[in-house]
């Protein structure tokens, strides 16, 4: 089956993007703020046959506990807002940290309602049910409604993109392909994707890589080497995505703060919110794809 969604385009062929201030690169902190349910499985340090499963349940619940406020603490030290990928249900179950990302001026993308619970294999409507859900929900708790879109895990249907549109979504960071902005094909409305992570994730780097701090303070390192030297052509994007119950521990802070002193030690750099990102490819590049057949 072939992909629809959008044109093979390789980043050689492209026009040169240019960020604002002739910046090399666009710096977005992505901080997952989740909930998750007692009776289903989820993230764990080890596979539990059992439930409730009340030794992970406890390792994640530290991060809206603790981790979250930690993170807060730092980011406010680097003066940098954060784009938060909201699971709706935390807007009631831990709305102070809602109360608090938004009077910091942090953004809000829809990441389903618990991160228990995934998209795939839901009917088209019951899809479209759940994600009205999140950006309503989102909307009365925020006074704004996402403009943005991380599928819990990261996954979708093969309706999901045309779904997003339809409610107003404009950008979804599921598709970590590329370290520029994208346009997409969608049934109405327009969506772009915005560049996410898969390896500079510290869930997955830390769990399922198995890196140290100093391993994954050197990833970002390197990562950041690479695009900021190749942005001088042309702009490209840079995601940190931060779980609250991972880099939030005392044992691991540290190396944000490291890597978040080297990246702004630069000049040239842009940081900023995801949706900053899409406003800008929108405003000064965008391109509607040719429709869907």
């Amino acid at each position: 089956m072939q992909n629809t969604r959008f044109d093979y385009s390789p980043i050689i062929t492209r026009p040169p993007l240019r960020w604002p201030d002739g910046a090399r690169l666009a710096v977005w902190v992505a901080t997952n703020i989740e909930y998750f349910e007692v009776d289903q499985p989820a993230a764990s340090l080890r596979p539990v046959p059992y439930l409730p499963d009340v030794a992970n349940y406890a390792w994640r619940d530290y991060g809206t506990r603790v981790g979250i406020w930690r993170i807060m603490e730092l980011l406010d030290r680097c003066a940098v807002r954060s784009s938060v990928m909201l699971n709706s249900r935390v807007c009631h179950s831990y709305p102070i940290i809602v109360e608090e990302a938004t009077r910091r001026g942090w953004e809000f993308l829809g990441h389903g309602i618990t991160n228990s619970r995934r998209l795939v294999k839901l009917s088209e409507d019951e899809e479209r049910a759940v994600i009205h859900e999140v950006v309503t929900t989102i909307a009365a708790a925020t006074g704004m409604p996402p403009k943005g879109w991380l599928g819990p895990a990261m996954a979708e249907t093969f309706n999901t993109p045309d779904l997003l549109a339809e409610v107003g979504i404009e950008y979804v960071c599921d598709w970590c392909n590329d370290d520029q902005p994208y346009p997409m094909r969608v049934r109405a409305n327009r969506l772009i994707s915005v560049p996410y992570t898969n390896e500079l994730n510290d869930l997955p780097a830390f769990l399922g890589m198995g890196v140290s701090g100093e391993q994954f303070l050197q990833m970002i390192r390197d990562q950041f080497d690479v695009l900021y030297r190749e942005g001088a052509r042309s702009g490209r994007v840079l995601c940190l995505s931060l779980h609250p119950f991972i880099l939030g521990r005392p044992t691991r802070i540290r190396y944000l703060e490291e890597a978040l002193d080297y990246i702004l030690g630069h000049d040239g750099v842009w940081c900023t919110t995801s949706g900053e990102i899409a406003a800008w490819y929108y405003e000064h590049y965008y391109e509607a794809p040719r429709p869907l057949a």
